[in-house]
């Protein structure tokens, strides 16, 4: 099998990357564009691992006939088209019998097949040391400013006028903040997220600046990287301004999805009952009760989100009070203020 390895330096020479964990196991991660195809389902992994711990032979033998019965599976199905010039890479936990068995199957069939050295665990290792040495290469520009001001929009339109962005809570699927719940559902897994962060930073031009939001050191139930803090928070920024009461409009357009839900955005809000009290929270509940929306997110901002931003901005952003200042209405055409910041910068 030593002439049917390839290392993860190999990777972009092959025509498609196979995982053939389970699905469980690729949903936690897996190699960003590798497709999943199985040689053994959640519940059979579970039977044959169970087994092995009191007779290796049998849950070997049994492995071996659900392997074969799988692999005719995606012969006939997902690989049934391949022309016999295919090359592609395939791996498992740390390229041991599973993508073993499809890589000698495929190469027998005619395809170059190649298996992972190590599998995803050497995959995991590679992603480890980027995190650590990536973030270091990249010049980020900060964008700072209070809660309201559309700091992840003007990220957005700054993508579109061509500069690099690094959006951090679209990749943590969290706006980073006791309401940034995505609505479109759960976060990935942190191993998921680091991969995906990683696909990105090596995409930079590290001759071109990179924009950021400034975050704190956790996105949700996500952790950025020690690393990545450290570059973001010495680095040159920009401070986002808008008036109280476009700030107010915004997060009502934003936000209004949580009125939908009153009893589900009562138990956000519960979180800081030791912040705030019982009796500001029960006055933030008939706020929604009442749909005053106006009203509640100018108290969340007075009362919560600027005390918040006042306490950890300062500290944890080197340069934040040689800052350039771009005064802008978050509801109005980011398109143009995002022209206008590369025109200041």
């Amino acid at each position: 099998m030593k002439n049917l390895l390839a290392t993860l330096a190999d990777l972009h020479s092959f025509d498609e990357v196979i995982d053939v964990r389970t699905p469980l196991e690729f949903a936690e991660d897996h190699i960003p564009g590798a497709i999943n195809a199985p040689v053994l389902s959640n519940e059979e992994r579970v039977i044959v691992g169970t087994l092995y711990k009191q007779d290796p032979f049998a849950a070997t033998k049994l492995g071996a006939g659900l392997v074969a019965k799988n692999l005719g599976i995606h012969l006939a199905t997902t690989f049934k088209d391949k022309p016999k010039n295919w090359r592609p890479l395939i791996y498992c936990w740390r390229g041991g019998k599973r993508s073993g068995s499809m890589t000698t199957w495929f190469n027998l069939i005619g395809w170059k097949a190649r298996q992972l050295q190590g599998g995803y665990k050497a995959y995991r290792g590679d992603v480890l040391v980027q995190l650590a040495q990536r973030p270091t290469t990249a010049r980020f520009i900060v964008l700072a400013g209070h809660t309201g001001c559309g700091k992840t929009r003007l990220l957005h339109a700054l993508e579109q006028a061509g500069a690099q962005t690094l959006d951090l809570e679209g990749i943590a699927q969290h706006r980073g903040s006791v309401l940034g719940a995505s609505p479109e559902g759960a976060q990935p897994s942190q191993k998921s997220f680091d991969s995906q962060l990683i696909a990105k930073l090596a995409m930079f031009d590290p001759s071109q600046p990179v924009f950021v939001e400034a975050e704190s050191k956790r996105i949700g139930l996500i952790h950025l990287p020690a690393s990545l803090m450290l570059a973001i928070r010495a680095a040159d920024c920009v401070l986002i301004e808008a008036s109280f009461a476009d700030r107010i409009r915004f997060l009502c357009q934003d936000y209004a999805h949580l009125f939908e839900a009153p009893d589900h955005l009562k138990n956000k809000l519960a979180r800081l009952v030791e912040m705030h009290g019982k009796v500001v929270l029960a006055h933030w509940h008939e706020l929604i009760d009442q749909g005053q929306k106006a009203e509640l997110f100018g108290e969340l901002i007075s009362k919560h989100y600027d005390p918040a931003y006042k306490r950890s901005s300062q500290g944890n952003y080197l340069r934040l009070n040689e800052a350039k200042k771009l005064e802008i209405d978050p509801s109005g055409n980011l398109n143009a203020y995002a022209r206008q910041l590369l025109d200041l910068i």
